[in-house]
């Protein structure tokens, strides 16, 4: 069960920090990532975390950071710069394994949490 925390309603140019809490055994071993959905638009890939390190959508690279502390089963989305374009439904979501496979869906989604940039 994933547990994602931490939206809110900012202006451009601020920082938000999502917080992402998993329940179960062997969270270190697990691939965990954000995806967001804006309205009228598909869900898309906005970062990974796992054995081989991080990836970024290029919409973010540079102004997001993904991170984990695995003693708190936590993953962290840390979001800088914040654009209006940024604004949407955002999800954590894992794979049961400890590499997230190129184009892989997610065995597991969270609740979404609301991110709202104003101009």
């Amino acid at each position: 069960q994933l547990q994602a925390s931490g939206g809110g309603l900012v202006q451009a140019g601020d920082s938000l920090r999502l917080s992402c809490a998993a329940s179960g055994r062997a969270f270190r071993n697990r691939a965990m990532g954000w995806f967001r959905q804006a309205p009228g638009k598909e869900r898309e890939f906005v970062a990974t975390i796992d054995w081989s390190g991080k990836k970024y959508a290029d919409s973010v690279k540079g102004r997001f950071t993904i991170s984990r502390d695995n003693s708190k089963n936590t993953v962290y989305l840390q979001m800088d710069s914040l654009k209006p374009e940024d604004t949407a439904v955002y999800y954590c979501a894992t794979r049961g394994t400890p590499v997230w496979g190129f184009g892989s869906p997610p065995d597991s989604w969270g609740q979404g949490t609301q991110v709202t940039v104003s101009s």
